[in-house]
């Protein structure tokens, strides 16, 4: 196919996509998957820096849409600028915008109450992220980890969250891994994404199983 037919073609995929829903090119953590347990897979995630805010509501996907403009609200600009970022504005330094990663994490932070995270792009360092100027957002050090995850597709309402949570959880009795903390959710797309299409993730903190146990 001719170089131009080929770069059209590209873009109208990735324009396709992009209504739709699907991610193309967005940022992940890094991990490494160090075993499986039918499908669940435990990954080994090194330290990574987050955006944070928790919310009190009475609905989880109401804490998590009010968490989701917090944060957008940060990595679009409402930051402290610190340093330029030619992907997204070439001579932009005050406000800074930082480009979108994956997933989008909630958690419970007590009753009522949950915390939504946002990772940031892995070429920040503590000194160089900008600082958030709302101040129900803070940054975190998420030190490194090992989790379980079970990936579903479909809407994360509240009851497939829950129902993926506790699949994850029975899924892990009896392996050679036991949770070591509460489990949580992970969102990869945006709400427009067709229902099949979404990876979503229910996800909990691992160590290995003492022998006998």
């Amino acid at each position: 196919m001719p170089t131009r037919l080929l770069s059209a073609a590209s873009a109208l995929l990735l324009g396709a996509c992009s209504v739709i829903g699907v991610r193309s090119g967005t940022e992940e953590p890094r991990f490494q998957v160090v075993d499986r347990v039918g499908e669940v897979e435990i990954r080994r995630y090194a330290p990574r820096l987050a955006a944070e805010t928790t919310v009190a509501a009475a609905q989880e996907a109401a804490a998590r849409n009010e968490g989701f403009r917090r944060l957008a609200g940060f990595i679009f600009g409402a930051n402290r600028g610190q340093a330029r970022i030619a992907m997204t504005a070439p001579v932009a330094q005050s406000p800074e915008k930082i480009a979108m990663t994956a997933p989008v994490a909630q958690e419970r932070a007590g009753e009522g109450a949950w915390t939504i995270r946002f990772f940031m792009p892995a070429r920040y360092t503590r000194e160089t992220l900008p600082q958030p100027e709302d101040p129900r957002v803070t940054i975190a050090e998420v030190p490194a980890a090992t989790v379980a995850v079970l990936r579903y597709a479909g809407v994360p309402n509240a009851a497939a969250a829950q129902a993926r949570r506790a699949a994850l959880l029975a899924a892990l009795r009896g392996s050679p891994w036991q949770p070591a903390g509460e489990a949580e959710d992970w969102y990869y797309d945006p709400p427009w994404t067709l229902p099949p299409l979404r990876r979503n993730e229910a996800v909990v903190p691992v160590t290995p199983r003492p022998p006998g146990a």
